[in-house]
């Protein structure tokens, strides 16, 4: 059985791809293999796929879906590895990614999964430093109430888990169009305990202008259904009276950004599912109100 199976999902991204293949054939690690979905990207990324001569690469070929779900889980229900290790098409891994997160879930019983520190690079591949950035903390064991309230910053390209784990919860939920990475994760964390390799092996690029993020209101409509879903499924009461919190302040966001969209109906929509199971603070009523009369002034289109 081969030890790692990388998946990679891409769509129309040919140069950053291949950097990101390259980074993969660079691993001190040669027990790998790697999957790519394609989701039905232009002929040039299809060219660029066909010179790849490496056997260890398998190459799916699938009709356009624009949901990053669907394409994992396509690449997962081909990969053969003990483990699966995710690598977005835009990001890069450093040389000894691969043998230091095996080492670290190796040395760290009972955690079935395992990320790894980041940084950020512009499209050129240069270090950089994003303003406003939260600070990055180490975090294991169990961190699902972190996950929660955004204090574990994991991406997507610096976990790694065992297939076996994935395939318990189900892998990616595919109704879930933004957020679906940390959809995912919150249910592993659920299920298994993490280990943390505290240092920089993952440079993520910073492009936001051509991801599937760039749509807010879809992305926060995402964000509120993830909420939505963890507090009727979270086991205990106290998490999903976190999640339903989270997603009452989520919901005003995305009522303002449906109010300023001019779509009054989504907009008072958005404010009644955050209202929903469980009292809210006095502040959180008065926000409410104030967008209520925003989008109540605000012509619809």
């Amino acid at each position: 059985m081969t030890l790692v199976s990388v998946i990679l999902p891409t769509y129309n991204r040919t140069a950053y791809m291949t950097a990101a293949i390259d980074s993969v054939l660079k691993q001190s690690c040669a027990d790998w293999e790697l999957v790519i979905a394609d989701d039905g990207s232009a002929e040039e990324t299809a060219t660029c796929l066909n010179a790849l001569r490496d056997r260890r690469i398998t190459v799916l070929r699938l009709p356009h879906s624009g949901n990053p779900a669907k394409v994992r889980n396509a690449a997962i229900r081909r990969a053969q590895g003990e483990y699966l290790a995710f690598l977005d098409s835009d990001d890069l891994w450093a040389p000894n990614k691969l043998e230091m997160q095996l080492a670290t879930m190796r040395a760290s019983p009972g955690c079935r999964w395992s990320y790894t520190a980041t940084a950020d690079i512009d499209a050129t591949g240069r270090l950089v430093e994003i303003a406003g950035q939260a600070i990055w903390r180490p975090l294991s064991g169990n961190i699902v109430e972190a996950l929660i309230t955004f204090r574990a910053l994991l991406s997507t390209s610096s976990v790694m888990a065992e297939r076996s784990l994935v395939e318990e919860v189900g892998g990616f939920d595919e109704q879930q169009l933004f957020g679906e990475d940390y959809d995912l994760f919150i249910r592993l964390a659920l299920r298994s305990d993490v280990a943390v390799v505290d240092q920089r092996v993952i440079f993520t690029r910073n492009l936001q202008r051509d991801s599937y993020s760039t749509d807010r209101i879809g992305a926060y409509e995402g964000w509120v259904r993830l909420y939505d879903n963890l507090t009727r499924s979270l086991p205990d009461e106290r998490l999903r009276a976190l999640a339903a919190h989270r997603r009452a302040e989520t919901s005003l966001v995305l009522a303002r950004l449906y109010a300023d969209a001019g779509q009054g109906t989504a907009a008072y929509r958005a404010l009644a599912r955050g209202a929903r199971r469980g009292p809210r603070p006095a502040d959180w009523w008065w926000r409410a109100l104030k967008t209520f009369v925003r989008t109540s002034i605000r012509p619809s289109i």
